[in-house]
């Protein structure tokens, strides 16, 4: 009887050591999760904002072309008029006037409004990410100071996770001024 009751005992303390173990992988590989998550954030960012810039840019460049072609003609007219008949007025109307049919709508300002929205987006991603990180090492250490998870990490290898800090150029925010003049 005493052997039954010692090997539930054996087994249950087994038991208890597999799960403290399991418990603190998880939490290690919630690290791995949140670091490999932010990267996926970091290079999103990198990528996504310079190729909305450039957009951006060239839309308004765009618009920029548009609006010297329309001045350019409107100028044009009314330096022409004075000289020029009605006939000729008339015609240097029409050729305005298709001008301005054939103008789009000018977007500039929404393809502005949607970079100012995605980069608002892209950084409160990031800042959650960071949260979620910080959370997940606070967790795993947590579990590695505490007992029973200090003595059974111990004895698997388990160390404690070292906070790594963001290199100098990771703590610079992107530079919107330069992206615009490059």
């Amino acid at each position: 009887m005493t052997a039954i009751i010692l090997g539930i005992v054996v087994i249950a303390v087994i038991i208890f050591i597999i799960s403290v173990y399991n418990s603190l992988n998880e939490r290690r590989n919630q690290i791995q999760n949140a670091f490999s998550s932010l990267d996926a954030l970091f290079i999103k960012r990198s990528e996504l904002i310079p190729n909305l810039v450039t957009i951006v840019k060239q839309y308004t460049n765009y618009e920029k072309d548009v609006l010297e072609k329309i001045t350019q003609l409107r100028q044009l007219k009314s330096d022409t008029t004075e000289y020029k008949t009605d006939s000729e007025a008339s015609q240097m109307m029409k050729q305005i006037m298709l001008q301005v049919e054939n103008y789009p709508d000018l977007r500039a300002n929404t393809q502005f409004l949607n970079l100012q929205y995605t980069w608002t987006e892209s950084e409160e991603q990031i800042a959650a990410g960071r949260r979620y990180l910080s959370a997940s090492i606070t967790d795993y250490n947590k579990g590695l100071s505490t007992f029973p998870g200090n003595v059974i990490g111990s004895k698997f290898g388990f160390k404690k996770h070292e906070w790594q800090m963001a290199a100098e150029a990771q703590r610079q925010n992107v530079n919107a001024e330069e992206l615009f003049n490059k």
